[in-house]
């Protein structure tokens, strides 16, 4: 793997719920998967590349607050531009 800056509480930031990670090259692949989770009403979706299960931002979203673990479609989290 390689470096990772390290954000709140020494964990690397959350990518964006919009914004692809640019060090993954399945990118494409992760967002359609979230996609398809939140279309078919799914609480989450199967990582392509670990199999982890991945919360999807709707998810997320209900549960009313961050909690900065740092989650992959993390809606609470500002976007940097």
């Amino acid at each position: 793997m390689g470096d990772s800056v390290e954000g709140e509480h020494g964990r690397p930031p959350p990518p964006h719920q919009d914004g692809p990670d640019p060090s993954r090259s399945d990118d494409g692949a992760v967002l359609e998967a979230h996609a398809a989770a939140v279309m078919q009403g799914e609480p989450g979706y199967s990582d392509p590349e670990t199999g982890l299960f991945v919360l999807t931002a709707v998810t997320l979203g209900a549960r009313g607050s961050c909690c900065e673990s740092g989650c992959r479609h993390c809606p609470y989290v500002d976007r940097i531009d």
